[in-house]
Order: C-alpha cells, then structure tokens, then sequence
C-alpha cells in the first residue's frame, strides 16, 4: 500500500497550490485519520440524490444534495441548520449571485464514519496550512452528474473557476461508463500546471482556491446505448475564526 503523511500533503498544497493524490494514497490517508467502514452504503447514497433546479443553462443532468458543518481547532465536527449555498457572480458566472437551496444530505450519511473521517482528515490538512485558523465554515456537496447519447454532462458547467473559499477538496465517489472528466489546474493567470483524471474511488485533487483555478471536462458515455455517471464528493473550507 502506497503511505502518505498528512504532513507530506500539506507541504504539496503549500507548493504549487494543489495536489492529485490516486486511490492507494487517499485510502491510506483516511484509514491513518479515521473509519471507512461503511463506504459501501455511503457511496450508494449517491443514488437517492435531488436534481439541481438552479442551472441556469437550463440543464438537467446534475443531481446533488448539501450540507453545512463548523469544524472546530481541527476535530470538533458539529453540523449546521440547513442553510442555502451563495457563490457571487465573479465565482460563478453562470449560478452564481443569489441562494441556492438544495436538498439537505440525509442525517444518516451526514453523520456516517466515512464522512466524519473525510472532513477529520481536510481539517487535519487544511488546518496545517493555516494553524492561525481556529473555526472553519465547512459545505459538503454530494454530486452526480449524468450524462447520454444526447446530452453532455458538465461537472463544472461555469467553466474554470474558483470557488470564492479557502480550500476545496474533490473525492471521485464512482464513475461509470465515461469518457473526458479531465481535471485541469491552472494558474491565476490561466495558465495550466496540471491535467489528471479522477477515475477510480477514491482519487482526490485538493486544491489552494486562493492560488489556482479548476474546472473539469464534459463526460460523456463510453457506451453510447447506455447513460453515464460521475459521482464526486466537494468539501470547502473558509476561514471565520
């Protein structure tokens, strides 16, 4: 099994700004923090998300539920009241500039020991990047993405971008039947530093927002007689204490 020190991460996200870390590494990385135990039903609830009605490109192919935690000194885990999810425009040109309110992660998976080993983990990390930061304003995003013969799906339809927080952290969840995905990294002034695939459980990009912009290629089906899907988990991290 490939082994990774959190320290190691840290000091990779503190260099160019991002990291890819493939499976191996990430499944080691979660079991040093916490439980995996129940991923198999955590992965599943992938299947029981509500579609996305705020695209404003009218799109129909994104799915995805959300929730709010406050993560306290790095390992006070307490969820929020559900609370809408706000990008200004500069962020998000195309959903961006008002509340979006999306259906709330259940409370079974919200509290689930893969969740709470994932965001124990980003804390861990991201906290070492800012030991000054005592209170983080955490969003949990659970997205698919669908995609068939006639239509793409975009998993970030409002192109490169960044997220208007501190730190983002983007876990492939499954993937199946699909082609393109491609994750890019660039630099403040579009310039690319890194292209990679999340395509297998458990590949994660951990991104500095401050620093780069990220944006993923449209999927679409390998088997064009069947539909596709891209199952990802999104955890942002912002300062407010």
């Amino acid at each position: 099994m490939m082994v990774i020190a959190r320290s190691s991460l840290s000091r990779a996200l503190s260099g160019p700004g991002f990291a890819f870390v493939p499976a191996v590494g990430m499944r080691s990385l979660l079991q040093q923090s916490g439980s995996l135990i129940d991923w198999t039903d955590f992965a599943a609830s992938w299947n029981h998300l509500a579609i996305d009605e705020h695209m404003a490109d009218s799109g129909r192919y994104r799915h995805r539920r959300h929730a709010i935690y406050r993560i306290e000194d790095g390992a006070t885990i307490v969820r929020q009241p559900h609370q809408p999810h706000y990008q200004a425009r500069n962020y998000n040109p195309l959903n961006g500039g008002k509340d979006r309110w999306f259906s709330p992660v259940t409370p079974e998976i919200g509290a689930c020991a893969s969740l709470m080993t994932i965001l124990g983990l980003c804390g861990n990390c991201f906290g070492a990047l800012s030991p000054a930061t005592r209170v983080w304003h955490v969003e949990v995003h659970q997205f698919r993405i669908f995609a068939n013969l006639d239509t793409a799906g975009q998993p970030t339809p409002e192109g490169m971008h960044r997220d208007g927080v501190d730190y983002v952290f983007i876990l492939l969840v499954d993937r199946a039947n699909v082609w393109g995905g491609t994750t890019t990294i660039t630099d403040l002034r579009k310039r690319p530093l890194a292209s990679f695939v999340l395509a297998t459980p458990l590949d994660a990009a951990w991104v500095d927002d401050a620093r780069v912009y990220h944006g993923v290629t449209p999927i679409k089906p390998l088997d064009k007689t069947a539909s596709a899907h891209r199952d990802t988990l999104v955890v942002t991290f912002r300062k407010t204490a």
